[in-house]
């Protein structure tokens, strides 16, 4: 069976050129392939032109959502409850629902019960998101900035006294809070230092 080829694609998820070259067939074959896969469940489709073996995804990470949570919407980063989750400043982890900063769109995917939630945050404040374990995601305390920038403009609602915010780098997090205008920062400052 040619499903059984596509284990050797190492990438965690593919399009249909890489099938097209695994199994020695054309471009337009593949997307056929593609189709078929899917509706028999051997694939998921994450998007356009993007699949997973149902294998993998079975099996999958939360380091492995991050970088499909990455790429889902580009140019974005995982933060917020997420991220807070992940570095362990949180008091409940939920693998299935990754949150995430974006700049084009705020848009909800749902993938096989995994829900990629995605906010949109004004340019100048998308930033001091770092690489880690090749995914894009916020540090703690530009997650909690992020979350507090959100709730100050009532686009996100969460109760903060479920992170523990004496692990957070206060001093890094003042630098971070020092790029948004006054008014912000007074916001702020009732959350971080009350």
């Amino acid at each position: 069976m040619k499903i059984l080829s596509l284990t050797g694609i190492e990438k965690l998820y593919f399009s249909p050129v890489d099938i097209a070259e695994t199994l020695g067939i054309s471009g337009n074959s593949a997307l056929v392939t593609c189709c078929r896969y899917v509706k028999n469940g051997f694939l998921i489709r994450l998007k356009r032109n993007s699949y997973i073996l149902r294998q993998k995804w079975d099996y999958i990470t939360k380091e492995e959502l991050f970088k499909i949570a990455n790429m889902l919407q580009a140019p974005s980063y995982v933060s917020l409850s997420t991220s807070l989750s992940h570095n362990s400043t949180a008091n409940k982890n939920h693998w299935d629902y990754i949150e995430s900063i974006s700049l084009k769109r705020t848009k909800s995917i749902k993938i096989e019960g995994v829900v990629f939630n995605y906010l949109k945050i004004k340019q100048d404040y998308y930033s001091q998101s770092q690489e880690k374990d090749s995914c894009r995601i916020a540090s703690p305390e530009k997650s909690l900035l992020d979350i507090l920038y959100l709730k100050y403009h009532g686009k996100y609602n969460i109760d903060i006294s479920s992170f523990d915010l004496t692990k957070l780098n206060k001093k890094l997090l003042a630098e971070l809070a020092a790029l948004y205008p006054e008014k912000i920062r007074k916001y702020f400052d009732k959350y971080i230092y009350s």
